[in-house]
Parts: C-alpha cells; sequence; structure tokens
C-alpha cells in the first residue's frame, strides 16, 4: 500500500472532483507548481494509485438494464474469476467472501440481452449457481474515497 502525504491526497482529491482539471489549477491549490503536480500526478499513476478515466452513465449509452450478479463456484474460484471479466457485458468482478464466491456487475440493452449475460455466465466452468439483483434505481454511486 503506498503512503501518501496530504499532498498526493489534495492532488487526488482535485482530480476526483474534475479529471480533467487543468495542472495549474491544482498547484494554486495544494500550493505547488505546475510541473510538481504534473510529476506528482504521473508518479500516482505509475504507481497504480490512481487512473483518470472517462466514467460513463449506462443509461445514456443504451444499456438501461443493469444487475449484480452472486456467483458460486466449485472449482478454481479466480479461474472462473478471470473468464467471468471477459465477457464483455462485466464491468466488475469482485471475489467474496460470504455466501457468493463472486459478485458481478453487468449492464445490458433490455432483459433479452441481460438473459443471453446470464446464460454466458452460468456456463463458465465452475459456475454452479447464481442469483441476480436487477438494479431498478441508482440512488449513489462515487468514486471519491480514500483519501481522508
Amino acid at each position: 500500500m503506498a503512503e501518501l502525504d496530504d499532498v498526493s491526497k489534495a492532488i487526488i482529491e482535485q482530480l476526483q472532483q474534475d479529471g480533467r482539471r487543468p495542472y495549474a489549477t491544482i498547484g494554486r491549490a495544494v500550493g505547488l507548481s505546475e510541473a510538481a503536480v504534473r510529476q506528482r500526478v504521473q508518479r500516482l499513476l505509475d504507481a497504480g494509485v490512481m487512473q483518470i478515466v472517462a466514467v460513463t452513465d449506462p443509461l445514456q449509452l443504451g444499456f438501461p438494464r443493469q444487475a449484480m450478479v452472486g456467483v458460486r463456484t466449485s472449482n478454481d474460484l479466480e479461474a472462473a474469476a478471470d473468464q467471468l471479466a471477459e465477457i464483455a457485458e462485466v464491468d466488475y468482478v469482485v471475489i467474496t467472501a460470504g455466501s457468493f464466491d463472486l459478485l458481478v456487475e453487468v449492464v445490458a440493452r433490455n432483459d433479452d440481452h441481460l438473459l443471453e449475460i446470464l446464460k454466458a455466465i452460468r456456463a463458465v466452468p465452475g459456475v454452479t449457481t447464481t442469483e441476480t439483483f436487477t438494479y431498478l434505481k441508482l440512488r449513489k454511486q462515487t468514486y471519491s474515497w480514500g483519501t481522508a
């Protein structure tokens, strides 16, 4: 785990608010030069502490159906997770403790498409059972944790 000083945390917070914020603006907010901010951001990226990505709204992109699928496996858990991660409509795979071995988030164009995705998930070797939790309404989604 990377040790972050207060300035690096402040830079991350600035980018979480707006990933396109200019380095000069960030520098003024955290008390560094534009060049120093650029160097720090590059070190944070190189270390894998953060990524700068475009977060999309699946609804706006034609994927109004989202679901979390709880998956139980019988074989190699990590191999199943790797195979599930290769399914294009899967945007999140996590190995868990509890009643499911894996949680898999999927996005779909409609219910028929969701059914196709569920069939693909169930066809992965080692997958024994699934339980689907269809999203009805998103109340909160955040990417701003971790710097406090």
